[in-house]
């Protein structure tokens, strides 16, 4: 480890990533596992960004924001994958100062991002069950596009004061971060400087940014459940509750892993089950909201179906020209050869 003399303090240059503490032989067989899942992923994701740009009829408020969602979860592939897949490929776990700090930050995004961007999701899901009359006249285009870009305002926000505030603190002890990324809860630990200021400003933008849209994802889902158990008819009531369960299991799994790992007693015993938590909101999650989220959704299964067909066709119609293109340059070296 690099180290800094300054005062009576060694200061550290350098974090090492702990992740999982598995047996060396079995680091091929993950990188391999993460490598397959991180070209899934990615696209995956891609996919359902350019379907909805390129397929007119889902140009709505739905699509726009599960566009939204997946190139969140693309980036966060980006984010976290590869330093991953690395660590496993070389065995190297080790990650500068100023490394970790830009991963903590680009991760601080996302969080928060994806905390704004469920909520809104969960509001449009709301107006569609609950107020159908009104949807297209509430979510216009240009309120869509603020909502969106208010999620991803609100994440830049947050991490730059938390990364600011984290590059404040004197890191002098141990180097080795209880994670397989650069999280707050193992950074604040490694610390030996006063760390109350931060715990109260992470309060303070808790309060501020995440739970308004918890409370608003709560307070939708309550009103969407009302209203669908109201619906006299079984088929209404399944055809109103397929168009959001998707959307219910997916903030499920984020916010009670979410809760898990950051509201419960900090013990030995769930450090283990912390790691595996911490793993599932950041890196399996994308590949579940791919599945359980867009690739379940008739409208982009069909999408999906159209742009194979347009796909093949074109490569047919490729194929055939190349076959006629092939057969006339064969016919012309026949009578270029008996005109010799």
């Amino acid at each position: 480890m690099a180290d800094a003399e300054v005062g009576n303090h060694t200061l550290v240059t350098e974090f090492i990533l702990l992740g999982f503490e598995i047996l060396p032989e079995l680091q091929i067989l993950l990188f391999l596992l993460f490598l397959i899942y991180y070209i899934a992923t990615m696209a995956g994701n891609v996919l359902i960004i350019v379907l909805i740009i390129a397929v007119q009829h889902l140009h709505t408020p739905m699509y726009f924001f599960l566009g939204n969602l997946s190139c969140l979860e693309t980036c966060y592939t980006c984010t976290l994958l590869p330093r991953m897949l690395a660590s496993f490929l070389t065995g190297d776990k080790t990650i500068s100062f100023s490394g970790c700090f830009i991963h903590f930050f680009f991760f601080g995004i996302l969080i928060v991002t994806e905390c704004c961007l469920l909520s809104v999701m969960s509001y449009d899901r709301y107006l569609a069950i609950c107020r159908p009359l009104h949807y297209a006249a509430l979510l216009t285009d240009r309120f869509c596009f603020s909502l969106a870009a208010g999620s991803w305002i609100s994440g830049f926000i947050v991490a730059s004061i938390l990364s600011l505030l984290l590059l404040q603190l004197t890191f002098c002890g141990p180097n080795q971060v209880d994670r397989f990324f650069c999280d707050y809860i193992p950074l604040i630990k490694l610390s030996c400087s006063d760390t109350y200021e931060i715990e109260l400003t992470v309060f303070s933008l808790s309060f501020i940014f995440l739970l308004p849209p918890f409370l608003l994802t709560l307070t939708s889902y309550v009103c969407i459940i009302t209203a669908i158990l109201r619906i006299s008819s079984t088929t209404g009531r399944q055809k109103a509750f397929s168009t959001c369960s998707s959307h219910i299991t997916v903030v499920t799994i984020f916010y009670g892993t979410l809760i898990l790992v950051y509201m419960f007693p900090r013990t030995n015993t769930l450090r283990a089950l912390n790691k595996i938590l911490s793993l599932s909101y950041t890196v399996l999650t994308p590949l579940a909201n791919l599945l359980i989220y867009s690739l379940r959704n008739k409208e982009v299964k069909e999408a999906v179906r159209k742009a194979v067909c347009v796909f093949m066709n074109w490569r047919g119609m490729q194929t055939l020209l190349n076959s006629i293109s092939r057969m006339k340059q064969n016919g012309n070296n026949r009578n270029q050869s008996s005109g010799k």
